[in-house]
């Protein structure tokens, strides 16, 4: 299985970000995916959720001011898993990266 985290982000001001990560990879390697458990930062009301939307590619969307490791367990129809971390990464409008 050829999957990735891949992610996005929006600038909201005040040193805030809109976020979302989602699965990246083959049609077919998507295809065998039934759900995904990302954990996110203790700090987060909800740190554990779960996706089971394909049509979106498993798309989690959130917001923070803070960059930290996401973990997903990526679950398979047939019942294996694969897991996977994608460290978050958020940048000001004009480049520079956030530190926090």
């Amino acid at each position: 299985m050829n999957v990735a985290i891949q992610q996005g982000f929006e600038y909201q001001g005040e040193d805030w970000w809109k976020w979302w990560i989602q699965l990246d990879g083959p049609d077919k390697d998507l295809d065998e995916v039934d759900h995904v458990v990302y954990t996110l930062h203790h700090t987060f009301p909800n740190p554990v959720q779960k996706v089971n939307d394909r049509s979106s590619k498993f798309r989690l969307d959130a917001a923070g001011w803070g960059v930290f490791t996401i973990y997903a367990n990526v679950v398979k129809k047939d019942g294996s898993s694969v897991k996977l971390s994608h460290h978050l990464a958020l940048e000001y409008p004009d480049g520079r990266p956030t530190t926090a």
